[in-house]
């Protein structure tokens, strides 16, 4: 079923009482416009609801992949409907950090439900004094360690997906999967 096609859905504005009444009494006229109430009325509720269209969290879940077009969020469709609404409701704030080690360990936290730790490759430093050291020669590249945060096995592969897309593209990616959170010294 589609919005086009609700069965029985009633109009709210059936045109055939707002005709002038001469045509009240016709039976011809009152079918006719009963014929077009039904052709509108899933228009007429779609534009009543359209507000909801455009939230996250009460757009019908069909419209989803369309709005998660509108924000550059890349679903998965065998994401949970829940987890889907989460990514289109915070593409626009993850896009803010895109590129950053926070953005990707948000991404990762609400697309996987895992810890994770970014180093980085790069070779940037900055210093208020002159003369100051620079910075180790970039390894290029970019290390993903992540770790279940309630358990359950971590897909290294999709994992991978989502890191490969955040990566600047000088630098090669590597994601490894720990049985926990990495302690203090790095190990």
């Amino acid at each position: 079923m589609t919005r086009a096609a609700v069965p029985g859905l009633a109009s709210r504005y059936p045109i055939g009482g707002l005709l002038p009444a001469l045509y009240a009494d016709d039976d011809l006229a009152q079918r006719f416009t009963a014929g077009l109430d039904t052709v509108l009325a899933p228009v007429l509720s779609t534009l009543d609801n359209l507000p909801a269209y455009f939230d996250p969290s009460l757009a019908p879940a069909d419209f989803l992949p369309w709005l998660s077009s509108w924000v550059a969020a890349d679903i998965d469709p065998a994401w949970p409907e829940e987890l889907r609404r989460a990514v289109v409701a915070r593409a626009v704030e993850l896009h803010r950090r895109r590129g950053t080690r926070r953005g990707l360990i948000e991404h990762l936290r609400l697309c996987f439900d895992v810890g994770a730790d970014v180093q980085d490759g790069g070779g940037a430093t900055w210093s208020s004094r002159p003369g100051a050291e620079l910075p180790l020669p970039p390894t290029g590249e970019l290390l993903v360690r992540v770790w279940a945060l309630h358990g359950g096995p971590v897909d290294a592969n999709r994992v991978l997906d989502v890191v490969a897309a955040s990566c600047p593209v000088h630098l090669t990616c590597r994601v490894e999967i720990l049985p926990g959170p990495p302690d203090e010294t790095g190990g």
